[in-house]
């Protein structure tokens, strides 16, 4: 597997992993209906950087990297991660994660923030946990999850 910097060019096959992880509305506080303008917008186009992880030439997932506040906070960015359902379990969301605490120290971030893990996502949580991610604050019921309905949603910081 090779991580690289995403291209426009790479939309094309970043659009289904995030169009199914967001519409499943169980992880991320998008809206299940974002269509792939929005989508775009917000993987591409907002964030600092985004990367692609690909396997044998196919886009296997991704994430991108961005300042979590401006000004005082700049020193602190914000990743979202996003694997496609067929390539979880093989430790990929673990190689993206410590690639872009890489990528945060060479762009000079200090820490690294999650803002918004779901406590339904148990294996996300598990995995923050286990990569050195503390759980800073605790959201209750922020998270209308679609079948657990109202949980709780964590802040997991990280110093680098």
């Amino acid at each position: 597997m090779r991580i690289r910097e995403a291209t426009e060019d790479d939309f094309g096959q970043i659009w289904p992993i995030f169009h199914e992880v967001v519409s499943a509305g169980d992880t991320y506080a998008f809206d299940v209906n974002t269509d792939a303008a929005g989508a775009r917008r917000l993987w591409l186009d907002v964030p600092r950087k985004t990367f692609v992880a690909e396997d044998k030439g196919e886009i296997v997932a991704t994430y991108y990297i961005k300042t979590n506040q401006s000004g005082p906070g700049e020193h602190v960015c914000n990743c979202g991660y996003m694997v496609a359902s067929v390539h979880r379990g093989k430790g990929i969301a673990a190689e993206l994660c410590e690639h872009s605490q890489l990528i945060a120290r060479s762009l000079g971030y200090k820490a690294m923030q999650f803002n918004f893990v779901a406590t339904s996502n148990t294996g996300a949580v598990r995995l923050w946990s286990k990569l050195g991610f503390e759980t800073v604050g605790r959201l209750p019921q922020a998270f209308n999850h679609p079948e657990q309905g109202l949980v709780d949603a964590l802040v997991m910081y990280k110093w680098l």
